[in-house]
């Protein structure tokens, strides 16, 4: 494919964008969201992407100042596409509560199967380089995962409701534990190239919840 020309004019004035820099912008989230799940940032450089789509570092740079940039970009990316996913699981009426979180747990555990256990959460995956990366990251990461652990909660809550969970449980409390096991079975999963320590957090997560 012809790649757009993106050399500056002689006043220095950004060029204008071509109607096809927008697909050169999504082949490039793609591309890093494959390497990032798999691999550290910190490991990952520019090159390796644009490698995987064909995309001039012209293009990059019209869109990313940085790599900086780019990561948080794909942080922002990563975290609309799950936020989605939990979503899709959890407003789900026509199951109940529990088997709300049991249907997303099953389809998260799908999704790792289906690269061979190669690919973790961007999220987690970030979280455990954090000594190594952009002091930006920090906040972002934890908004998201505040965010993920905000919709557990209310699936939670409604379990309460239908009996399913104690109401002398702390929802929020509930949440954020999921989110602490949940990523360090990710991890786990991804170093054994196995589901084994996904179910087994699965079991003992799904064991705590009681009638009250």
């Amino acid at each position: 494919m012809q790649q757009p020309n993106l050399t500056p004019s002689r006043r220095g004035h950004r060029p204008r964008r071509p109607a096809n820099l927008v697909d050169s912008r999504e082949l490039l989230l793609r591309s890093g969201l494959e390497v990032l799940t798999e691999k550290g940032f910190s490991a990952t450089g520019i090159d390796e992407i644009l490698g995987r789509v064909a995309v001039p570092k012209g293009s990059f740079y019209y869109y990313f100042t940085s790599k900086e940039a780019f990561g948080l970009a794909l942080i922002d990316r990563y975290a609309d596409f799950f936020a989605h996913k939990i979503d899709r699981h959890l407003n789900n009426t026509q199951l109940a509560p529990v088997e709300r979180l049991r249907s997303f747990v099953g389809d998260a555990m799908t999704s790792m199967a289906r690269f061979d256990f190669r690919r973790g959460c961007l999220i987690g995956n970030l979280g455990q380089e954090m000594g190594a990366l952009p002091e930006s990251f920090r906040a972002r990461l934890q908004e998201v995962l505040g965010d993920w652990q905000a919709r557990f909660a209310v699936c939670l809550a409604q379990a309460q409701e239908a009996g399913a969970l104690s109401k002398s449980v702390d929802v929020n409390q509930v949440a954020a534990f999921f989110w602490i096991g949940w990523e360090g079975a990710v991890l786990r999963a991804k170093l054994e190239h196995s589901p084994a320590p996904l179910e087994l957090f699965a079991d003992f997560f799904f064991a705590g919840f009681t009638s009250g």
